[in-house]
């Protein structure tokens, strides 16, 4: 790795590109150390900063570059095809990039189900994961709650979601300082018996296996306890994962539309709200996933960051500061340490 860490941004992929990408990129240039390479069509991206900025690239930082891709995948293109046929796509170049050492973290808000392909063909999967998947950070009381796989592995097997607990504790462990996270198994309930096929041979796998891999499984957990503090990981397969975080995202818009309309009604409740603006603000903050950035694609060989498909500047500003993160905490090389230290 190069003494400066370099960001490579997938700046064609996701609803809001280019116009989101670049925009974060450049709130994001002057908190960040790191060097940040845009990837996708040089001719547009250099149109949209001159008319958002009426500057060139280069008067805005010298770390800001450009890396040249002339095609995209679009989110309705067939992943398997889209990587093989695509090959001077913006994210295939992203990958590409980090496969030969050019960037050492890569960011895209495009085609999930392309972007794991392409992580996992390209970047490689570390020795012994049968599937990497996406870990989603959320908040919850007190703490934070990482969620996986939460959208990357639409149809799963026991042993996938063993290993997401299994990686998702190391995680936890090595990267964020979590010493002994608790793993639950998301479930209609929290009997042993509860649920379908895959959360039951999931149970009996995670009970039988906890103990020798260094899983903190504490057994099935609801949704509405996911966020009490009660638990730290969350695991379930990427549909049901996705379903989750995306009902827990309108939840949090619905709260935090519904409490300012409500301060707003009329003049006494404005008046009534002004000595709690600073812990409604706080509370704003705290639910809204904006400040909790991209999800890291654990189980590939590099840092893989996955942003919202709906990413607004603001959240690609975020995401680009926590992939710097993610690369001075040597995450993924702790994870691939650690993971097959415990597979022996």
């Amino acid at each position: 790795m190069s003494e400066i860490t370099r960001v490579a941004l997938d700046a064609m992929g996701g609803d809001n590109a280019p116009d989101a990408t670049i925009k974060g990129a450049v709130k994001a240039i002057d908190q960040i150390k790191a060097k940040l390479i845009l990837i996708g069509n040089e001719d547009i991206i250099k149109s949209k900063i001159k008319e958002f900025y009426n500057k060139d690239i280069s008067e805005i930082s010298d770390r800001l570059e450009i890396r040249n891709a002339t095609e995209t995948i679009e989110m309705e293109d067939v992943p398997t095809q889209a990587i093989k046929r695509k090959k001077d796509s913006s994210m295939v170049v992203g990958f590409n990039m980090l496969k030969t050492g050019e960037g050492d973290v890569f960011i895209s808000a495009g085609n999930s189900g392309a972007l794991l392909t392409g992580a996992t063909l390209l970047v490689g999967r570390i020795k012994g994961v049968d599937r990497p998947a996406l870990a989603g950070i959320l908040p919850a009381y007190k703490s934070r709650l990482v969620l996986m796989d939460c959208g990357s592995n639409t149809n799963c097997k026991p042993i996938n979601l063993l290993q997401f607990a299994q990686m998702s504790s190391i995680y936890l462990k090595t990267t964020l300082g979590v010493e002994n996270p608790r793993v639950g198994l998301l479930n209609i309930g929290t009997e042993e018996t509860k649920g379908n096929e895959l959360t039951k041979e999931s149970y009996k796998l995670l009970k039988e296996k906890s103990e020798e891999l260094g899983i903190n499984f504490i057994g099935n957990v609801e949704g509405r306890d996911a966020f009490s503090g009660s638990v730290d990981i969350v695991v379930t397969d990427g549909f049901t994962g996705n379903i989750f975080l995306k009902a827990v995202e309108g939840l949090g818009k619905f709260v935090k539309r519904s409490l300012t309309e409500s301060l707003k009604k009329n003049i006494l409740s404005k008046i009534a709200a002004l000595p709690s603006l600073p812990a409604i603000k706080r509370f704003s903050k705290t639910v809204d996933y904006k400040e909790y950035g991209g999800a890291l694609f654990l189980g590939v060989n590099k840092p893989v960051v996955k942003a919202h498909g709906s990413s607004d500047e603001k959240l690609f500003e975020f995401t680009i500061k926590q992939a710097e993160q993610f690369v001075e905490n040597k995450a993924v090389d702790k994870l691939i340490e650690e993971f097959q230290k415990e597979q022996k």
